[in-house]
């Protein structure tokens, strides 16, 4: 480790978020809670907070650990975050988290940034030999949210801006944002049943654990959720998570109902609509896979035609073999 650079371990949640959502790219995969509901499902959770030689934080890391037989894999999510004072130390606060990690031959580290990288956090990557790997499930549709909604209405498919004239003027559908945690827990008890129904009617599985996340995530400042009803009823639940320049659809669910009478078209515009009234930049439609989910793919592409990428995910493996052979595996899965 550079004699400059010191790391301590932050166990208090409100240091620890305090520094996250100060930080420009703070977002859901680096705060405490998401640390939390991954230390719920099986991960050994750490927080790190690297300091230079006048004790100022030059880098934030939440790290995963999962240990199966001999392999120990490591994961970073969200993150790491450089400070503004740490962009000029990325390379030594890389390293040094290295080498606090104390890797083996069999053990890996991944690097996922969900849209939080950053140059000089890049540059350092590749200068401690981590190997960039992109997937096809590491692209998204964005909106621009800078010029208003009014140029993302004028632009939408004709298709699209018919069926959300058709929801608007539907005077038995209602939406609303939820504040209140007691109502948060019962809007996504309910998505929880009805996404379980879609996992049922579609045929694919989720890693997303309901039981751990519905307290943290009906607490948690940083998500929306999206009730629609009809003629009083639940039909549709929508969550977003939101950092300082991204709104991200993030999970949804919804019944036969909601789907026959246009509840999804519109409450992705109420989403699109809460972003800009928040100053968020960019709307981020939650990923894409139009090769194995077309229907989601035209309804999302319908909107948007803007192609980003939340990826690479980048490796690090003592053992360039093994690198390669979990590089392969992450790029065609």
């Amino acid at each position: 480790m550079s004699a400059a650079l010191t790391i301590s371990h932050c166990t208090v949640a409100s240091e620890w978020d305090a520094a996250i959502w100060a930080n420009a790219r703070g977002n859901i995969f680096a705060a405490w809670m998401w640390g939390a509901y991954k230390s719920r499902i099986g991960w050994t959770v750490t927080r790190l907070i690297i300091r230079d030689a006048n004790g100022d934080p030059v880098a934030l890391i939440q790290y995963q650990v999962r240990v199966r037989g001999f392999l120990r894999s490591v994961l970073v999510q969200g993150g790491p975050l450089l400070t503004p004072k740490g962009e000029k130390h990325a390379e030594a606060a890389m390293g040094a988290f290295v080498e606090h990690l104390a890797l083996g031959r069999f053990d890996l580290l991944v690097i996922s940034f969900e849209h939080a990288q950053s140059d000089p956090v890049l540059i350092a990557l590749l200068g401690h030999h981590f190997v960039p790997v992109q997937s096809h499930k590491y692209y998204t549709l964005e909106l621009d949210l800078a010029r208003g909604t009014e140029p993302i209405l004028q632009g939408m498919d004709q298709r699209w801006r018919k069926a959300l004239r058709k929801a608007e003027r539907n005077a038995e559908l209602t939406t609303r944002f939820l504040t209140d945690p007691s109502e948060r827990l019962a809007a996504f008890d309910a998505f929880w049943t009805m996404y379980g129904a879609l996992q049922a009617r579609k045929g694919f599985r989720d890693t997303l654990d309901g039981t751990a996340f519905r307290d943290l995530v009906a607490n948690d400042p940083h998500h929306r959720i999206l009730e629609v009803r009809e003629n009083g009823t639940c039909i549709l639940v929508r969550i977003a998570h939101v950092s300082a320049e991204r709104f991200t659809d993030f999970y949804t669910a919804s019944n036969d109902r909601a789907r026959a009478c246009g509840a999804p078209t519109l409450a992705v515009w109420r989403f699109i609509e809460q972003a800009h009234a928040e100053g968020v930049r960019f709307f981020d439609l939650g990923g894409i896979d139009p090769g194995k989910n077309r229907g989601t793919f035209e309804f999302k592409h319908g909107l948007s035609k803007t192609l980003v990428s939340s990826g690479p995910r980048w490796i690090y493996c003592r053992t360039p073999r093994l690198r390669d052979a979990v590089g392969a595996f992450l790029a065609f899965r």
